[in-house]
């Protein structure tokens, strides 16, 4: 089945559930958990031939046996006990409640759509393409929230192909949501390289993800490569409920010894603790809006220290449209981090203007990867595209 019809038929299935009382994100969670039972009774038969992760009493085989009340119960169990393994399943299943109403409903999302296909002899760009069509449809239908800020693929896909990651490098997300960057990263170093052999992200006892507040602390752990857009909204906040049950909004800034300075600017806060990620020489992409490029005060500091300590090569000045969040005006900067010196590592910028007389829209003029080439030709050829 091609990925259009893929996703059409899950997403005709979402407007089903509707009726029920299930909401858009909810649906992606419950076929998230439902496709990686099926993928991973998948990875045990040929030609994989795998031990599976998941109990034998909680597998996929052990959903499709049963029926009406029985099986309601059982994936309740299963979401519960799966959530309270450790390693990557504790990581999938943690918290995880069932959502759905009517067990027939359930059954036949089993039966019908998830157990007639085979997703994992499905290429990844398939299953890339039926998950992200999802999302799409969700930020579309619920503009607000997680998904205004969504990254488009063809974004993700020109800012890795810029790049260029290579094999043996640590790649690291901080505000990873739905996994773009990594998993483009991932496509494009095995592209690039196909003596590898893939076995799949993460173990029984190995987490890739960590979740988290970012921002929180320095994981002390650095990385040669790190891709992401952090979530937009200039003031970080945290809601605190008191002793009369009212919820009050804090202004929440980060003291932090290797920031800079202290500063309750998310982006702000977000672009310090993507040059601290960083090892030496590593490399970074991360988009910003435009306040993070001319606000002052703490935005004028760390700007002058991001200049002086790293290599700020590159601004893609982005066109509006990209997200759903309507008139966001954002960029993407691209930075090197280097050794300590006593003159500033910057010595000049290039700007590629993407925004000015540019025209997309998410229905009737969305952005493709196309139209980024000229700017991945041009970046290549200034030789940032490959680590030194």
């Amino acid at each position: 089945m091609i990925p259009a019809a893929i996703v059409q038929k899950l997403w005709n299935y979402c407007n089903v559930l509707r009726d029920d009382g299930m909401g858009y994100g909810d649906y992606v969670e419950q076929l998230t958990y439902l496709l990686f039972l099926k993928m991973a009774d998948e990875r045990t038969k040929k030609p994989y031939n795998q031990k599976s992760i998941v109990p034998d009493k909680y597998s996929w085989q052990s959903l499709i046996k049963r029926d009406g009340d029985e099986l309601f119960d059982h994936y309740r169990h299963i979401l519960e006990a799966l959530g309270r393994e450790k390693g990557l399943l504790g990581l999938i299943f943690g918290k995880s409640q069932n959502k759905f109403q009517d067990p027939a409903k359930l059954r036949r999302l089993i039966i019908e759509l998830i157990d007639k296909e085979n997703w994992s002899r499905m290429s990844a760009d398939v299953k890339g393409d039926a998950y992200e069509g999802l999302l799409n449809k969700n930020a579309v239908e619920s503009p607000k929230g997680a998904g205004q800020y969504f990254t488009p693929r063809p974004l993700i896909s020109a800012i890795v192909d810029a790049v260029a990651p290579q094999p043996g490098e640590q790649i690291c997300d901080p505000a990873c949501g739905t996994g773009g960057f990594l998993l483009a990263a991932h496509d494009y170093i095995v592209a690039g390289n196909e003596h590898l052999t893939m076995h799949g992200i993460g173990g029984p006892e190995y987490e890739p993800v960590v979740v988290g507040d970012s921002l929180a602390a320095d994981p002390q752990e650095r990385f040669e490569l790190v891709l992401t857009n952090p979530p937009f909204g200039k003031k970080s906040s945290v809601t605190i409920v008191g002793e009369n049950g009212r919820a009050v909004k804090e202004r929440e800034s980060y003291e932090r010894d290797d920031f800079w300075t202290t500063t309750s600017n998310k982006q702000l806060n977000f672009l310090q603790h993507v040059k601290t990620l960083l090892a030496i020489n590593g490399r970074a992409a991360i988009v910003v809006p435009d306040n993070v490029l001319f606000e002052g005060g703490a935005g004028e500091t760390i700007r002058r220290r991001l200049l002086d300590e790293c290599d700020v090569h590159t601004l893609l000045r982005l066109p509006t449209g990209l997200f759903y969040a309507q008139g966001v005006k954002a960029n993407v900067l691209f930075f090197d981090k280097k050794p300590a010196s006593e003159e500033p590592w910057t010595r000049k910028l290039w700007i590629y203007d993407l925004r000015t007389n540019m025209h997309f829209t998410l229905k009737t003029n969305p952005l493709q990867r196309s139209d980024l080439d000229d700017f991945v030709k041009c970046y290549k050829k200034t030789g940032k595209g490959c680590p030194a």
